[in-house]
């Protein structure tokens, strides 16, 4: 087993304090709901379920303990973050306007 210690990082901004996400964050945050929508618990007919948040919380704490990611406060606006920053490849992919690409 790999032992290694994540730096977190914070800013200030006009709203305050702000955490900036370490990259192995993104990494767990994304494989754990990859993880939840494969058991199937939680998914929905337009995405997951109420209480997904604070599954993917408590999953995040096994493995991140010293993170402290919060369900609202955190992965709710990361989650927020993803979809925007990827939302033209996933047009690309899902065939809406991808002119022949696929």
């Amino acid at each position: 087993v790999k032992l290694f210690t994540i730096k977190y990082f914070f800013f200030q901004n006009s709203k305050g304090n702000k955490r900036k996400w370490v990259p192995e964050e993104d990494v767990a945050l994304v494989a754990y709901m990859v993880d939840l929508y494969n058991v199937g618990t939680y998914n929905a007919d337009t995405g997951f379920k109420t209480g997904y948040l604070n599954e993917l919380e408590r999953m995040l704490e096994k493995v991140l303990p010293h993170a402290m990611l919060k369900a609202k406060l955190n992965l709710e606006s990361m989650i927020r973050t993803l979809k925007s920053d990827w939302a033209i490849v996933y047009n690309m992919l899902s065939g809406k306007d991808n002119s022949g690409f696929g």
